[in-house]
């Protein structure tokens, strides 16, 4: 029994350690099938998920959702410190509880204390190891835990900084691409006399800013769980805009930088594939389907309404799908996963930009559209 409790003690620390090597210093994308931490992900986003949708109403549920990345990583470094410390007290378990206790008999519980203690170098004094081996696993576990809690000091402002630079082009896309961001908007918004050349780099600048994306979310997976600050925002909403953009231009619009279209629709597909393998969302056909005929004939008579124009309609229609094929299926895969909205084709007649709403300028009921701004003071 004693050397099942110290076989099974090392592989626990072996497993937390390596765990934490990968998720916070291992700069690239884990491929091994079983990880701890994938595995703490998938067994409580679900049920997370299950909750929200049960118990919090629907207007609130995008809030409740976004407190799960903040709280799931600060559970999992809870669950990493649970884990050594308990390997280290099956450990001393195992050697026989060589500790000297001024109040009682030892035992686990005493190891566990004791163990507990020791990693966060609180040195209490009213359990102490007796034996030279004791006092070496004391001191090695006293080391581990001051690393550990130094790692965590260093990852956590690295985890803000990624989120911040992720979500400054995402609220860029506001004036350009409407809330949410749309293909039809953004090529509509652009298609003023220097238009085109700002489209190309808009489009340059969110190359860029998905190999950033990818890069950032294969060293930190729990950013993806982190949401945007409006509800009809996302990161995948945004990315799918841009895809959806190239993919158009790609298709045959006249005049428009085709070549800067297809290198930023290659480095955003990129990242939605390498971030499916990682989530192991495996790519499914959207349903209902994005752009049923019907809305691309419509799409096609807005474009050329705002001044496009479509080299070859039939081989326009066969391009499109034949590119959408290429990411709609693992964006949609990844919008069902994270429970994000897509965003559509076509702009909604009365959506209003972010920037354009306030709190303090919302309709008062009782008060016509002149007295409508809220003048209520403290």
């Amino acid at each position: 029994m004693a050397l099942i409790a110290f076989l099974s003690g090392i592989a626990l620390v072996v497993l937390v350690l390596w765990e934490g090597f990968e998720t916070i210093i291992l700069p690239r994308r884990v491929t091994r099938r079983f990880r701890l931490t994938r595995f703490f992900y998938r067994s409580s986003w679900g049920p997370w998920l299950k909750i929200v949708k049960l118990l919090i109403p629907v207007r609130r549920r995008e809030s409740w959702l976004s407190y799960f990345g903040p709280l799931s990583l600060l559970l999992l470094l809870s669950v990493w410190a649970f884990g050594l410390i308990s390997g280290f007290a099956l450990i001393h378990w195992a050697l026989g509880s060589a500790v000297l206790t001024t109040n009682s008999e030892a035992n686990f519980l005493t190891d566990f204390y004791l163990s507990g203690t020791t990693f966060f170098t609180l040195g209490m004094g009213d359990v102490l190891p007796h034996t030279s081996l004791a006092r070496l696993l004391v001191v090695v576990e006293s080391g581990m835990g001051f690393a550990f809690l130094a790692l965590v000091i260093g990852y956590l402002p690295a985890l803000n900084q990624s989120f911040a630079r992720r979500e400054v082009s995402i609220s860029l896309l506001d004036a350009r691409a409407g809330s949410p961001p749309t293909a039809s908007e953004m090529l509509r918004r652009h298609g003023h006399d220097r238009g085109k050349e700002d489209l190309r780099q808009l489009l340059h600048e969110w190359e860029r800013w998905s190999a950033e994306f990818l890069e950032g979310h294969l060293s930190y997976p729990v950013l993806a769980y982190f949401r945007s600050q409006h509800d009809n925002q996302s990161w995948l909403a945004a990315l799918t805009a841009i895809l959806d953009t190239s993919a158009l231009i790609m298709s045959g619009l006249e005049g428009a930088c085709e070549r800067q279209a297809e290198l930023t629709f290659a480095m955003a597909r990129h990242a939605v594939v390498d971030l499916s393998l990682v989530f192991r969302t495996s790519p499914r056909k959207p349903n209902p389907d994005r752009l049923p005929p019907e809305k691309l004939t419509e799409l096609r008579l807005l474009l050329t309404g705002n001044g496009q124009k479509v080299r070859d309609e039939d081989a326009f229609v066969l391009k499109l799908n034949e590119l959408r094929h290429l990411y709609e299926p693992y964006v949609y895969a990844l919008s069902r996963h994270f429970q994000v909205s897509l965003p559509p084709w076509i702009a909604e007649d009365n959506w209003v930009d972010n920037w354009k709403g306030s709190f303090w300028e919302r309709p008062v009921k009782g008060k016509n559209s002149a007295e409508s701004i809220r003048t209520d003071h403290f």
